[in-house]
């Protein structure tokens, strides 16, 4: 049921024009990202040439394209995302919805699957992209696979964030809104903090996903992305629980 559920979420996320302008106009944006890292990459070619370790198309141009990709979701989810909850409390469909014999984790996961899986679509073409690059060079496949696991983390995490604020209000834009917010908030907090010890850097979504972006897979980073998304969807889902009882 959890995948009928998510399945219905991305029939209808592809519904949507909405949708479809977001992801043509992040594509347009990727591909400008990426031709520009390859025209960088051309005009320092001479000066690599003379380097004895230097860095490949790896570092210079899928790195960058992943790091622009992650800016990409935070500003993307907010628009996917509010309305998985928000919507269907304001067309007061959320009802019959806990009505049906599900159980509000499966409501819950299958709205943040469908999401998940429409976010697939965003990741796929820089993926591919970088992949093409095969046919003139050569890739570090660690640094590919740390940044695709840091992406995909970050869409797991921006999107069950966005699932919690949706929960929270009945207006599409207020949740839209919310969740733009938070992630900025969450996004800058790195920059508040003044000590290189400070307790900041480890509630910052940034300075987590900087290791994947250089190709580190750090177990600590798996962690804080892996209970940040745990922590929103157990939190929807006693929100759901509330409203239920509630009703």
């Amino acid at each position: 049921m959890i995948f009928t559920l998510a399945a219905k979420e991305l029939k209808i996320l592809f519904a949507s024009p909405l949708a479809w302008v977001v992801l043509a106009i992040l594509e347009a944006i990727v591909a400008y990202v990426f031709l520009n890292q390859i025209d960088a990459f051309d005009a320092i070619q001479p000066k690599l040439a003379q380097l004895a370790n230097a860095p490949g198309i790896t570092e210079i141009i899928v790195a960058p394209l992943f790091a622009s990709v992650a800016t990409i979701l935070l500003m993307t989810v907010p628009l996917l995302s509010m309305r998985l909850l928000a919507e269907e409390k304001r067309n007061r469909t959320l009802p019959l919805l806990m009505s049906a014999p599900l159980s509000m984790t499966e409501i819950v996961l299958g709205k943040f699957l469908g999401l998940l899986a429409f976010l697939a679509a965003v990741v796929a073409m820089p993926t591919l992209m970088a992949l093409s690059l095969y046919a003139g060079g050569r890739l570090d496949p660690g640094l590919l696979l740390g940044n695709l696991l840091g992406v995909a983390l970050l869409a797991a995490s921006f999107s069950a964030l966005g699932l919690y604020i949706s929960s929270l209000t009945a207006q599409p834009i207020i949740a839209a809104m919310g969740t733009l917010g938070a992630l900025l908030g969450l996004w800058l907090i790195n920059q508040s903090a003044t000590e290189p010890d400070s307790v900041l850097h480890y509630l910052s979504v940034i300075k987590h996903f900087e290791p994947f972006n250089k190709g580190l897979v750090n177990t600590g980073d798996v962690a804080y992305f892996a209970l940040f998304t745990l922590t929103f969807l157990v939190l929807t889902v006693r929100r759901l629980d509330r409203e239920r009882l509630g009703g």
